[in-house]
């Protein structure tokens, strides 16, 4: 654990004001869910809460077979970053930070299919997904909130992703949104 150096009182209410530079930082914004960890020693700790996280093993494995049935690259993510990578490198892509245009597509609740070169066309990570000429984006929308996308890449001189590709991805979002809603 690293220290910061802030100290903060508890108010009459329980409640502890996390520092705007920590939660910039740490890409925490208003509204947004922070799980509470004890441990032996009396630590309290705050870890953002990504409910598509909770799915990781199971969105993985979605991933895994919509690759291998669509043939292309397959990304499940939450709001903040990728949470589950089929038919691409993994560590080009897991866990990578999400750019500010594919969060803001999620807040949006955007969906989208492009092809590099088109206005559209969005930044998924800012690094590695550059050599990727088409994309698709569909929001997972759950219970009314966008909680994260499914990504489908598609690479020069391969199928180009298209309708059934985008069918594939907004079956893929709703289903795994069905699947934090029971």
């Amino acid at each position: 654990m690293k220290a910061t150096g802030i100290v903060r009182r508890i108010d009459d209410l329980g409640r502890v004001v996390v520092p705007k530079e920590i939660r910039r930082t740490l890409r925490i914004r208003e509204g947004d869910p922070l799980e509470i960890f004890t441990d032996k020693n009396g630590e309290i700790i705050l870890k953002k809460y990504s409910p598509i996280g909770e799915l990781g093993v199971f969105a993985q494995q979605y991933a895994d077979a919509t690759a291998q049935i669509l043939g292309c690259a397959v990304c499940v993510c939450d709001r903040d970053q990728i949470v589950a990578v089929a038919g691409a490198p993994k560590k080009e892509l897991l866990g990578k930070s999400l750019h500010k245009e594919l969060e803001e597509a999620i807040n949006d609740r955007e969906s989208i299919l492009a092809r590099k070169g088109e206005k559209k066309f969005i930044k998924i990570t800012g690094t590695g997904d550059n050599e990727y000429a088409g994309q698709i984006v569909q929001t997972i929308i759950c219970e009314g909130d966008a909680i994260g996308a499914v990504v489908l890449l598609g690479k020069e001189g391969e199928k180009p992703v298209g309708e059934v590709e985008q069918k594939a991805a907004v079956i893929a979002a709703n289903f795994l949104a069905k699947q934090m809603e029971g």
